[in-house]
């Protein structure tokens, strides 16, 4: 008798558990869904991805992958409305949703590269030319790597996408004052800066380093809004923050892959964030050339530094 008591309780707390849980699930949907429509609403008339003139983009090309090793270019535009524009900054993001490894790639801007269909120009011309596709293009010709998705963000979401993930600030040191071309004066010294003057701070590039400095203080700023936005504060957000970077940034990764994505990286912390540039030191020059002020490459050292980055293999070295 008291074995069957015993089980008919156990039965009701496993059903009671279910439908606790199942009631769980459809309001974490329900609210994730509210959310993502906020972030999208809230950000509504600013939107001006959408805006840009078109040019001779075709479909982007690069093959899709629903788990496993995610390769994203990102594109950092500062194009107005009616422009298209250069891209100002140039990465390839990694991720690897078994491992949760993540790392970072920035290509600079200068770099002096063939781009199918135009020849020798500076990388970042391909994205005026003819969009994701053909920077896409030009990096599979040049650094023979596969790109999977893109994501263009325009500058006018940075500073709002920073302040609503840290909207204490992000901590950075600066080491001399920067002034000239972002707008607005940033003193030395380690400083809470808000989103616009982050925005400043990764775009300055007037002092003895140059876009070299800027590639460095860009990388450096990503990483540390990734660590705040896997922090407990902003779990809850997440739905939110992914439809506030969807108001600003032009993709085409699938949105489940993205909330797949931010849930893993908040479940599953990476390690540290890997980073290099291209190019690679001590493997290049500076020349003057018809397209102006260029980076001439060892071609065949830096497409080896490149893929030897995102192998498989440098990772299981590294652990």
């Amino acid at each position: 008798m008291r074995t069957k008591t015993k089980k008919s309780r156990l039965k009701k707390a496993m059903i009671g558990l279910c439908l606790f849980t199942s009631f769980l699930v459809l309001f974490l949907i329900m609210y994730s869904v509210n959310e993502y429509q906020k972030g999208l609403a809230s950000n509504a008339d600013d939107q001006e991805i959408g805006d840009l003139v078109e040019t001779k983009q075709e479909p982007f090309q690069g093959e899709e992958v629903k788990f496993g090793e995610i390769k994203i270019l990102l594109i950092g535009s500062d194009a107005r409305k009616g422009e298209q524009g250069r891209s100002d900054a140039l990465m390839i993001g990694y991720y690897n949703q078994n491992t949760h490894q993540i790392k970072l790639a920035s290509l600079m801007r200068d770099t002096y590269v063939d781009i199918p269909g135009y020849g020798m120009q500076k990388l970042n011309a391909a994205y005026s030319f003819g969009g994701p596709e053909l920077v896409r293009k030009t990096i599979k010709h040049n650094f023979d790597l596969d790109i999977n998705y893109y994501a263009i963000v325009n500058f006018t979401g940075f500073p709002k996408l920073v302040d609503l993930v840290a909207p204490d600030g992000i901590e950075v040191d600066i080491e001399k004052e920067m002034s000239t071309g972002i707008g607005m004066t940033l003193h030395p010294g380690k400083q809470l800066l808000d989103g616009d003057e982050l925005l400043g701070y990764v775009r300055f590039r007037k002092d003895q380093y140059n876009d070299f400095g800027r590639v460095e203080r860009q990388q450096e700023v990503l990483a540390k809004v990734l660590d705040e936005a896997v922090t407990v504060h902003n779990i809850a957000q997440l739905p939110k923050i992914v439809g506030t970077v969807a108001s600003y940034v032009d993709t085409n990764i699938d949105k489940r892959i993205l909330f797949t994505m931010g849930k893993d990286i908040i479940t599953n912390k990476a390690e540290e964030m890997d980073k290099m540039r291209i190019p690679i030191p001590d493997s290049f020059t500076d020349q003057n050339v018809d397209v102006g002020a260029v980076l001439s490459i060892d071609l065949e050292e830096n497409k080896q530094a490149l893929n030897e980055f995102f192998s498989e293999e440098s990772i299981a070295l590294k652990e």
